[in-house]
């Protein structure tokens, strides 16, 4: 889950079990918005390398759309 305000980024691990109605947050990172935008231009860079190689990944049409604010208030996990 990402979420960000004015000044950071919030890069959250979960793991969503099922029956539960709560994710719990296994990692957390806080970057600074130029950070998040050097982590996005590296895995860009790192996706066309990875697909120059071993050709385009695919992407699944019926990969489950979690809502961001499962499991409660944003900022909760």
């Amino acid at each position: 889950m990402i979420a960000h305000s004015s000044g950071e980024f919030v890069i959250d691990f979960i793991r969503l079990m099922p029956g539960l109605p709560k994710a719990k947050v296994k990692a957390r990172i806080v970057i600074t918005p130029e950070h998040a935008k050097r982590l996005l231009a590296a895995l860009a860079d790192n996706v066309d390398r990875f697909e120059q190689t071993f050709g385009p990944i695919k992407t699944q049409p019926d990969m489950p759309n979690f809502p961001m604010n499962f499991g409660g208030t944003m900022g909760e996990a």
